[in-house]
């Protein structure tokens, strides 16, 4: 803040000047030491002035209404929402959400250098206000092609930008624990810019959570139980209490919160899809599920304001106070916490559900399309197996962490896979889509549920390759080349027909449309999926699948190089 800036808002705050907005007959949350103010809350030049009783150039009557810090998502990834970062802005706002930390891996796995310029120059076109963690794992793990790869030395130039706070979590947890080399270097790279480094590590604890969090790790998302949350906790770190599409985590690791612990513990969303924000909200879900847990109302709403911005060095905001910015909300009740208006720097930005500001989008030209696959057929699907007793992929509802499984399934003549309509067992596939390899890595999934046809996607966490999930091989093709015809989405053939397909242009990844179009366009393909295809209704039937190629969320998972056995690092056969 420049001398002239300050002095304004220094004589606002004296009483000196009027303000440039008051809002009045609010009940302000008081975050720092808990309770409820009855006072003005004055705002000058974007900032805040003071609490207490003053005049402005504009009034605003909050009627009894509580103000509150603007919410703040500690770890979202905008892909996951299949919109846009102006997009997203305009759908997030209006639910109180002033600021989000964005890991934006997986647009940096396909693009690159590329990808990530695209996601920074986007966030300039939203009121909201997006930061972003530096994607640390590009690739992800050295299992399976990725469009990109970002080491230490391509990391230097992005870290000098304003919007990077740090590191994106650190996924190749055992990486670090090993201490290696290239692990090391991006580590240091980060310690010695003073920034911070997000976590990734489930499950780890003893001597391996100590070595990774004396590695400077800062944070993590990924905890599922009570004692994993207080463990990383003890240990220094903050934990983000997830509640996402696929992974709602909150409610119980709600169980383990404390008076004493509630100040490391952040609320977050990772990966929550349009449909999720259309039906639930945002943060104010969030909220919702910490009262009707039985949390302090000041305590919930300082998890998703104070908290997340002392956690991500963010001094300028979380809290209502003289010197902050003026990110603002007011909510109807502490209940169901309606969001009403939304400030932003003092600007009205939301009112009543509706963002108020204009909105344009960058050119995207750089991140479109990006299907580059080898000589695919069917061919490529098969799945010989030497005998009947195999490894299968269990999946299991409201999860994104699989179980090592076996069973028997049937064979032809030739050892071919034969899909049994009496076993819930069906052949998935990841197909290499970035650099022409020809590769397609094969397995078996168990829990899905789909009895018929085939469903395709080009989103597949984090390189996004092409997953299909099929019961018919000839169905699982016509996906797989729709998607390469069209430049990703997610496609849903049954019986040699195309019964419905979402456009994903941006990357594979991405909508260039409306949320509202995404989200019934969403809702249609999840509905078919259930009716036609036969997948379980206990299972997300995309997000889910999204996470079935990632190999370094335990315990099997499929690339395009083949089965991978997360827990000892290393590919194996499918049969036993």
């Amino acid at each position: 803040m420049d001398k002239e800036r300050l002095t304004r808002l220094i004589n606002a705050a004296s009483g000196k000047t009027d303000a440039d907005l008051v809002i009045k007959n609010g009940k302000i949350a008081d975050v720092f030491s808990g309770g409820f103010i009855e006072a003005d809350v004055a705002v000058c030049g974007g900032y805040i002035a003071g609490i207490g009783d003053y005049r402005g150039a504009e009034v605003i009557d909050a009627g009894g209404r509580y103000v509150l810090p603007g919410l703040i998502d500690a770890h979202i990834h905008i892909e996951s929402t299949m919109v846009s970062p102006e997009e997203l802005g305009r759908l997030l706002v209006p639910h109180g959400t002033t600021t989000i930390i964005s890991d934006p891996h997986e647009i940096v796995n396909i693009r690159g250098a590329a990808g990530l310029d695209y996601m920074i120059r986007a966030a300039e076109r939203t009121a909201l206000d997006i930061k972003y963690m530096l994607p640390s794992c590009v690739p992800p793990a050295p299992f399976e092609h990725s469009g990109a790869v970002m080491d230490a030395a391509a990391m230097a130039g992005p870290l000098e930008n304003s919007r990077i706070l740090g590191l994106g979590e650190f996924m190749h947890f055992p990486s670090v624990v090993a201490a290696d080399g290239d692990a090391l270097d991006k580590l240091s790279l980060v310690q010695s810019r003073n920034k911070l480094a997000d976590g990734h590590s489930p499950g780890l604890g003893g001597k391996a959570l100590d070595a990774y969090a004396a590695a400077g790790i800062h944070t993590d998302h990924e905890c599922s139980t009570v004692e994993d949350m207080a463990y990383k906790i003890a240990r220094g770190m903050y934990v983000l209490l997830r509640q996402g599409s696929a992974c709602p985590d909150l409610p119980a690791l709600l169980k383990g919160l404390t008076p004493e612990n509630s100040r490391r513990c952040v609320l977050c969303s990772d990966d929550r899809q349009l449909k999720t924000i259309f039906e639930k909200g945002h943060l104010e879900e969030h909220l919702r599920l910490c009262v009707a847990a039985g949390v302090d109302a000041i305590t919930a709403i300082r998890m998703a304001t104070l908290n997340a911005a002392e956690c991500f060095r963010l001094y300028d905001r979380g809290g209502v106070a003289p010197g902050l910015r003026a990110d603002l909300i007011l909510v109807e009740n502490l209940r169901d916490f309606p969001v009403s208006a939304v400030f932003i720097q003092g600007k009205l930005a939301a009112k009543d559900g509706r963002y108020l500001l204009p909105l344009s989008r960058c050119d995207d030209a750089a991140v479109r399309g990006g299907f580059h696959v080898k000589d695919f057929s069917r061919q490529k699907l098969s799945l010989k197996l030497p005998h009947d007793e195999v490894h299968v992929i269990d999946m299991s509802p409201e999860s994104i962490i699989t179980e090592k499984g076996r069973a028997r399934v049937r064979r032809d003549e030739a050892g071919e896979f034969i899909y049994d309509p009496g076993a819930d067992i069906v052949k998935i596939a990841v197909v290499e889509r970035h650099h022409n390899t020809g590769c397609v890595g094969t397995a078996l999934l168990r829990g899905y549920g789909l009895t018929r046809g085939a469903i395709g996607i080009s989103i597949a966490h984090d390189t996004h390759n092409i997953i299909t999930v099929g019961a018919d091989d000839g169905d699982m093709v016509i996906a797989v080349e729709k998607l390469i015809a069209e430049g990703g989405g997610i496609a849903l053939v049954r019986d040699g027909a195309l019964l419905d397909f979402l456009p994903l242009p941006l990357g594979g990844v991405m909508s260039d449309q409306r949320g509202e179009w995404v989200e019934q366009k969403l809702r249609a393909i999840h509905e078919a999926a259930h009716r036609e295809l036969g997948i379980s209704r206990a299972i997300e039937p995309v997000m889910t699948l999204c996470f079935m190629a990632l190999p370094v969320l335990p315990k099997l998972k499929v690339t395009d190089q083949g089965l991978f056995d997360v827990e000892n690092f290393s590919f194996i056969p499918v049969c036993v």
